[in-house]
């Protein structure tokens, strides 16, 4: 006989990345545990930001019976030795006169049946979550009050429903009953009394449980802010994957920038928006725009406070970021100050090795006949930006604001597309084929030197990934 199965772990907001890093192993953990009860069934996973969910549409109440077979040693043995029938009786807890002969392949054998019964599923839940929980691998994890128990956030509540009979125990110093907690605009406790009501009142009470729906909502109200704006929206998806983690209740809205922040690299501003404040960006006629969609997870109807704090947070970013920018244009590229940062001991400043990939990038040069000025440049300048503001900031803009930054000072744009394309694996022209040749040479022979060879699954600061060629 099967019935309605819900678990739910209500916890306090996950962190997104590290949640999502495990999620592809969450439902397989639960399934192996199913497996290694003898209590497979199908299931769903859902998840938001503060609850774990497992739905059985069917669940079995109790375990099948399991006849088991217990084979001992051949009866020519036995017959000669008389222990052999009593240690097989003692090692299986059986009764000497229960044990029987039984032929296989032509010869008999000590031979015993015996009929397991299975355990009721309420009584194997609480071993089979807690140890579901523990199997799950999030990185760091952390105690809370008294509990010696660690999970990635503190346990609040666990909701667990064989169809309307609440399990009760208690696990990570949680005891577990028939309620849940809606959206945190709301303070009371939703009671099920059972299982199939679960769904519906979290939707009244501002939960959207089933993830896909939450993402369908956020791209449907995108779609309806494009239309009605005349814009596009940049949709990256692993971000999209982010907000749909943190958000119980998404409602996309749009809001604006000054127009003057425009100035700035569209990387930089994408950067501030995306990295910093899960943002998407707004493009009009194939340019980005003063715009920005941000997703909310409040459960309201008035949405203007909302848009205007956040107006005012990237307001506040994009202005440290043209002061940034200002302060760079004014000092320009410049390598003296790469002296002060070591790139690694016994191998000196990052400056020596901008030296040594000068010296390797001259030689190439000579050998394809290649223009040894604008190589020689192009590697002085490359690792010049690591000293501006802005990289100090937004470190993933390393190599862009060199790009940049060399183009305000009318260097040769051979040679800004070289500072850009040093950390990708694509090179557009010879200038940043041998830039790049040059240091991942100059890194893998020095290390090389000092004896840090990769071993294994050590590579270390990416030797291997050095190795590499550009067309």
């Amino acid at each position: 006989m099967n019935k309605p199965l819900l678990v739910e772990i209500g916890v306090e907001e996950l962190p997104a990345i590290p949640f999502l890093n495990e999620l592809p192993n969450i439902e397989k953990k639960w399934l192996n545990i199913l497996e290694e009860y003898n209590l497979k069934t199908n299931f769903e996973f859902f998840y938001t930001p503060r609850r774990l969910v497992l739905w059985h549409r069917e669940f079995p109440i109790k375990q099948e019976d399991i006849e088991k077979e217990i084979w001992g040693a051949p009866k020519s043995i036995v017959e000669k030795n008389k222990n052999a029938l009593l240690g097989f009786a003692k090692k299986n807890n059986i009764n000497v006169e229960d044990v029987q002969y039984k032929e296989k392949n032509g010869q008999e054998f000590l031979y015993y049946k015996t009929l397991i019964k299975g355990k009721e599923s309420k009584e194997l839940l609480p071993e089979m979550i807690e140890k579901w929980l523990k199997s799950l691998n999030f990185g760091k994890t952390m105690k809370w009050g008294r509990c010696e128990e660690e999970f990635i956030r503190p346990i609040r509540w666990i909701l667990c429903m064989l169809e309307d009979e609440a399990i009760t125990f208690k696990k990570f110093c949680t005891t577990s009953s028939n309620f849940t907690l809606p959206h945190r605009v709301f303070k009371e406790k939703i009671f099920i009394d059972f299982v199939g009501k679960y769904f519906c009142e979290l939707d009244k009470k501002g939960v959207i449980v089933f993830q896909k729906e939450r993402k369908e909502k956020i791209l449907r109200e995108i779609k309806e802010i494009e239309k009605k704006e005349d814009v596009k929206v940049e949709i990256d998806n692993e971000l999209l994957d982010e907000i749909v983690a943190i958000t119980e209740y998404p409602t996309a809205l749009i809001g604006k920038f000054d127009e003057e922040f425009l100035a700035l690299p569209q990387e930089v501003i994408i950067t501030s928006m995306k990295e910093h404040q899960r943002y998407f960006p707004v493009y009009k006629n194939n340019r980005l725009t003063n715009a920005f969609i941000v997703v909310s997870n409040a459960f309201t109807d008035n949405f203007e406070y909302i848009i205007k704090g956040n107006e005012k947070v990237l307001r506040a970013r994009l202005s440290d970021a043209m002061f940034f920018y200002k302060n760079d244009l004014k000092k320009g590229l410049s390598i003296e100050g790469l002296k002060n940062i070591v790139f690694m001991d016994k191998l000196g400043s990052l400056y020596d090795k901008v030296k040594r990939e000068e010296k390797i990038g001259e030689y190439l040069a000579d050998e394809f006949n290649l223009d040894k000025e604008k190589i020689k440049k192009a590697i002085n300048l490359a690792k010049a930006d690591l000293l501006s503001e802005m990289v100090y900031e937004f470190t993933e803009l390393q190599g862009i604001m060199g790009y940049y930054y060399a183009l305000a000072q009318n260097e040769d744009k051979e040679i800004a597309i070289a500072i850009k394309e040093q950390y990708t694996d694509i090179a557009t022209n010879k200038i940043s084929a041998i830039l790049n040749i040059s240091k991942n040479l100059d890194t893998i022979l020095g290390l090389f030197s000092i004896g840090k060879i990769p071993k294994g699954n050590k590579d270390l600061i990416w030797i291997k990934k050095s190795c590499k060629s550009y067309h």
